[in-house]
């Protein structure tokens, strides 16, 4: 299809551009989760990525491919924390400025390692101004490169670097559950897994609380959101893009949401059974799997991304089940 705009080559390329830079990130089994499924279960943990999760892959492919002049020059990106972090480190290895654009209630911890990799930061008011229309002022003033969170074709082929390792990794998936927020890890993963195991179900999952993508996905039309009130921060996002939208229409198999309640018991799972820190929105795919929203059968094969690890530990201990 001519107006998909990344394919499987452009994930093998970035592949080799993250080689020696991004971390191969372990994939881990749980004997209680595959009782729990009756399935054989790989959760491939980019909670243990450089900067706690995925971004960093898109982030640093897309940097690494600007022209001598951009790089010079400098990147803004706007991001709750992942993307933020994930394009700070990437400009501090490759000797570039960057300035990141934040929500003024960013997590704390998202603020402070973001600053700890040395960029301008910027907080914003999310009620007042949309990121995107600051992002635009700021880039045109400064003449800076915007670095979208997902919306690029670079972000995108990085991110499915995440699915291209599982797959490599622990052979051919029956199905593999994806989160979602803008659809870039999605996208990417989805390409990887339809080229590298044909017969695999992709399956992206969603806070209920930000349901754009679920209801662009049954509807075959682009809605939005405004600010969802979902503890997946990284799920915040208010639609799919405009690359991302037609990726996921075409190689994704199902989209599914998962209750606040649910993200949260999952999270806690994670951290209690399989020892492992994850954020909330790094649990969604889980919990689609362990709340029964997605049914597998017996005995397949599934692979469980964990999109990240950076929870602000404080935070969450405020808030009861």
């Amino acid at each position: 299809m001519s107006d998909l705009s990344v394919n499987y080559s452009q994930i093998e390329t970035a592949a080799s551009h993250l080689r020696g830079v991004a971390h191969k990130t372990p994939v881990m089994t749980s004997r209680t989760v595959d009782e729990m499924t009756g399935n054989r279960v790989f959760f491939k943990c980019e909670n243990f990525q450089r900067t706690g999760s995925f971004k960093f892959r898109g982030a640093y492919h897309a940097l690494v491919q600007l022209s001598p002049g951009e790089k010079q020059q400098g990147v803004l990106a706007y991001s709750s924390g992942n993307h933020a972090q994930a394009i700070a480190l990437a400009a501090q290895l490759l000797g570039m400025s960057a300035t990141i654009i934040m929500p003024e209630d960013a997590p704390e911890v998202k603020q402070q390692a973001t600053r700890g990799y040395g960029p301008e930061v910027i907080l914003y008011n999310k009620h007042e101004i949309s990121r995107e229309d600051l992002a635009a002022t700021l880039s045109r003033d400064r003449v800076l490169t915007v670095i979208p969170p997902y919306d690029c074709a670079e972000v995108i082929a990085g991110q499915g670097t995440t699915g291209k390792e599982l797959i490599e990794e622990v052979g051919e998936l029956d199905a593999i559950l994806v989160c979602c927020g803008g659809g870039g890890l999605l996208s990417g993963c989805a390409i990887a897994a339809k080229t590298l195991s044909p017969g695999c179900r992709v399956i992206g999952v969603e806070p209920a609380n930000a349901d754009d993508a679920a209801r662009s996905f049954h509807s075959k039309q682009l809605h939005r959101v405004h600010n969802p009130d979902t503890i997946a921060d990284g799920a915040r996002t208010p639609s799919l893009g405009k690359l991302t939208f037609p990726l996921v229409l075409h190689y994704v198999d199902d989209l599914v949401t998962v209750s606040e309640s649910a993200i949260l018991q999952t999270m806690f799972f994670l951290w209690e059974r399989m020892k492992i820190v994850v954020e909330p929105t790094g649990a969604l795919a889980a919990a689609a799997l362990l709340e029964g929203i997605v049914s597998m059968g017996d005995n397949r094969r599934v692979g469980v991304i964990i999109s990240g690890g950076n929870v602000d530990v404080r935070a969450i201990s405020r808030i009861s089940l």
